[in-house]
C-alpha cells in the first residue's frame, strides 16, 4: 500500500513539474525558508491532495508569503521533518511523503482502523 502512495505522490509531483510555467516570466516567490523557488508548485500539488485541502487552509488569501495563519508554520515543520526522514535513506529516494500519514486528512490518524469484517 506504502508503494501504491509513493508512487501516486511522484506521478503528481511529476504531473505538478510538467504543468509547471517555464522560468523567466514569473515573480519568484516570497518568503522561501525550506522550500526552494522550483519546489514550490509541485510541493504544493502534492500538500493539497495529501491534505486534502486548498491553498487558504495553509495561507492567507491574497497573501502567500504571509506567515500570519499557524498552519503554514505547522506545514513548514512537516517539511522538514518528511525532509530529514528521506534524508537519512542511503539511495536518495523518497521514502515518506505527507501522505504517508495524513491520507487526505487534515490530522493523521493515530490508530489503525478497525478490520473490516471477514479478515
Amino acid at each position: 500500500m506504502r508503494f501504491l502512495a509513493t508512487a501516486f505522490l511522484l506521478a503528481a509531483l511529476a504531473l505538478s513539474a510538467q504543468d509547471a510555467p517555464k522560468k523567466g516570466g514569473g515573480q519568484p516567490h516570497k518568503n522561501l525558508k525550506v522550500l526552494k523557488d522550483d519546489e514550490v508548485r509541485p510541493v504544493m500539488g502534492a500538500m493539497m491532495g495529501a491534505l486534502g485541502q486548498r491553498c487558504n487552509f495553509c495561507h492567507v488569501q491574497g497573501d502567500n508569503a504571509s506567515d500570519d495563519n499557524p498552519k503554514k508554520l505547522v506545514a513548514r515543520k512537516m517539511i522538514e521533518m518528511v525532509n530529514h526522514i528521506n534524508g537519512q535513506f542511503p539511495d536518495g529516494k523518497a521514502h515518506v511523503s505527507c501522505y504517508t500519514c495524513h491520507r487526505g486528512k487534515t490530522t493523521p490518524d493515530m490508530v489503525p482502523p478497525p478490520p473490516t469484517p471477514g479478515q
